[in-house]
This record gives C-alpha cells, sequence and structure tokens, in this order.
C-alpha cells in the first residue's frame, strides 16, 4: 500500500466532496518581511504599525494577499498538484485582517466539474474557506483549475459549472472593525490622492517594471508551501519550462500599482480574476489599472474603489486588454477585478 500523495486527478473529484486540507500555517513577522522582499511593495498600513494603529488597526495587519497565499498554498495538494494552470477567480471576501500570531487552516468545497474535449483534462472548480484559531473566517474565495485525468478513458462526470457572481456587492463588503482614516497621513502614505480624486473609467499606467526570475518565483511558492509540480519540477511540463505561480504574478501588479494608487491600503474582495496567458523568468512585468466602480462605506473616512487591475509582459503604452477579436490582447499576463478601501 503506497504512503505517498500523488494528488487527485480529475476524475477523483465529486460535486459536494469536502476536503479539509492539512499543515494548519501559523503567520509571523518574517512573512511580512519576506513579502517586501519579493515584492516591491510599499503600501503603509502593512509597512508601518505606526501607520496602522492611526488608521485603527492595531496590531499592524500583512497583506492581505499574505493571508490569500497561505490559504491559497493549503489547498494545492488536494485540489491542484496534478493541475495544468489555475484559471480563475470569484467572490474573494477578506473578513478580517490577519496579523502575526494568527494560524490559518483552510478546507474546500467541490463546487463544480466539467471535463474539457480533449478528454484528457477538466475544470474543477471549488469553493475555500481560511478560517483562523479562533475559528473565525478570514477569507473565501472560489476559483477554477484545469487538472490532468489519470486515465483518459474514465467515463467523465454530469457536468456541474456554478453559478459564481460577477462582483462582490459593495454592501457585502467587509470593512475592519476600527477603521478610520479621517486623520489619514497623505504624506506618509505617499500620494495625495483621494477617493473623490478617482473617476470611473479613469486608467492609470504603473509605469515600473520587474523582471521575472525563476529562484524568486520558487521561493514565493515555497514559502506559501504551494507544492504544485508545475512551478518547480521542469519534468512536469513538455517544454521543460517552469510554470510561474499565478499568484507570485498577483502581488507583483499589486505592488506595482503603488505608484498611482498608493492610497488603496486595503484589498477588500476579488469580484474575479484571470491568469490569460502564462509567464516564465525571463518575462518584465509591468500594470495599469482601470477605475471600474466607485462606493461608500460605513466606517469614517473610507471609501471603495472597484479596480480592474491589468500585468502585461512587456510595458503596453496602449493600455489595452482585448483585441478586436475580443481576445485578450497579446501581451496580457493578468485581469484582476478587485475592491480598495481608500481614504475619502
Amino acid at each position: 500500500m503506497t504512503k505517498t500523495n500523488p494528488g487527485h486527478f480529475f476524475e477523483d473529484f465529486t460535486v459536494g466532496q469536502v476536503l479539509r486540507h492539512a499543515t494548519p500555517r501559523t503567520v509571523t513577522e518574517g512573512d511580512r518581511a519576506l513579502y517586501q522582499a519579493l515584492y516591491p511593495t510599499r503600501f503603509a498600513v502593512p509597512s508601518s504599525a505606526e501607520f496602522a494603529a492611526s488608521v485603527g488597526l492595531d496590531p499592524a495587519p500583512v497583506e492581505e494577499l499574505v493571508a490569500f497565499h497561505i490559504a491559497f498554498g493549503k489547498t494545492v495538494p488536494d485540489v491542484s498538484l496534478n493541475a495544468v494552470a489555475n484559471l480563475g477567480y470569484a467572490e474573494c471576501r477578506f473578513h478580517r485582517p490577519v496579523v502575526p500570531g494568527d494560524t490559518l487552516s483552510t478546507t474546500s468545497e467541490v463546487i463544480g466539474l466539467k471535463e474539457n474535449s480533449n478528454k484528457k483534462t477538466g475544470v474543477v472548480y471549488v469553493r475555500s474557506t481560511a478560517t483562523n484559531q479562533r475559528g473565525e473566517i478570514a477569507l473565501e474565495w472560489a476559483r477554477w483549475v484545469m487538472v490532468h485525468k489519470r486515465d483518459a478513458a474514465a467515463p467523465a462526470p454530469e457536468t456541474v459549472v456554478p453559478d459564481l457572481a460577477a462582483v462582490v456587492e459593495p454592501a457585502d463588503l467587509v470593512v475592519p472593525d476600527g477603521l478610520d482614516f479621517t486623520a489619514y497621513d497623505f504624506a506618509a502614505a505617499g500620494e495625495p490622492h483621494r477617493w473623490d480624486d478617482y473617476e470611473v473609467g479613469e486608467t492609470i499606467d504603473h509605469v515600473d517594471g520587474v523582471t521575472l526570475t525563476d529562484a524568486e518565483h520558487m521561493l514565493a511558492t515555497r514559502l506559501w508551501q504551494n507544492t504544485a509540480k508545475v512551478h518547480f519540477n521542469t519534468e512536469a511540463r513538455p517544454d521543460g519550462v517552469r510554470l510561474i505561480y499565478g499568484g507570485h504574478i498577483i502581488s507583483l501588479a499589486r505592488a506595482l500599482s503603488f505608484n498611482g494608487l498608493a492610497n488603496a491600503q486595503l484589498v477588500a474582495a476579488i469580484n474575479a480574476g484571470a491568469h490569460a496567458a502564462p509567464a516564465f523568468a525571463g518575462d518584465t512585468v509591468y500594470a495599469w489599472s482601470e477605475v471600474l466602480d466607485k462606493a461608500g462605506t460605513s466606517a469614517p473616512g473610507v471609501g471603495a474603489l472597484r479596480l480592474r487591475l491589468v500585468a502585461t509582459k512587456g510595458r503596453d503604452e496602449t493600455l489595452t486588454l482585448r483585441g478586436d477579436d475580443g481576445k485578450y490582447a497579446p501581451g496580457v499576463l493578468l485581469d484582476l477585478d478587485y475592491w480598495a478601501f481608500v481614504p475619502r
């Protein structure tokens, strides 16, 4: 009897199946430091305990994406160890700030299955929930991933494609307890731009670029205990090249967005996300954003911006998301739709 874990293949999943993922993970100040070493992030709330306390967050939380990566990494051995690629996200909400000392545990429910026409792979839809040591929900999200079949001749399951919301409604955004931007220090944050300064339809070129390396993305993927073979093992892909973890691109693009969105301090929700193309070491990543919507909140001095964050391979000064054929423009790596809290 084998004692090793080969991971789930497509035919191993059933709709309604609940997966309790192993290895709860305690967040530390080391996670904050390593995240800042891996990405050019400069947002004031996760960078400065003093700044965080001044807006009502004490102790200072880590970046929301630290919690996302840790919680996501827990799901990989059970959901996407045999993945071809992670395809997209929806209905992600951050319920409370995660601080050093919190221990995150994750469970997932299979909510959809669809075999691909090649009969060699299928798409698995899951809804995952991460809770802290007190059993409180820290974050939740849905995602879908393309997974290899163990046996191409295995019968296809009944197709179930879940109905996922296109956007998290503003009323469903969870504002952290105590958040108060009325005494916000714009000089310390790095830019003067308030909620009122942004217009729906406005695009922001974040200008800066970062060239990817294998060393950084593999360090990041190991940090989050993401064991997907395609990120480490050159024999896992026919081209013999390591695939950059999609979350690495998300964090890199979010960090690059500081230039123009320095006051988008907290990620409140991820409405949708698509990894439009693979990324590899040697690619240089740039980013731009579009303001999709604006909403008020009940917290003092706090507004919400709905933003489309686009990462591109190579600089795209046209800020083009899709071509005339409706497909993603060449070079688009990431299309991420999210809400962020900003000072009013």
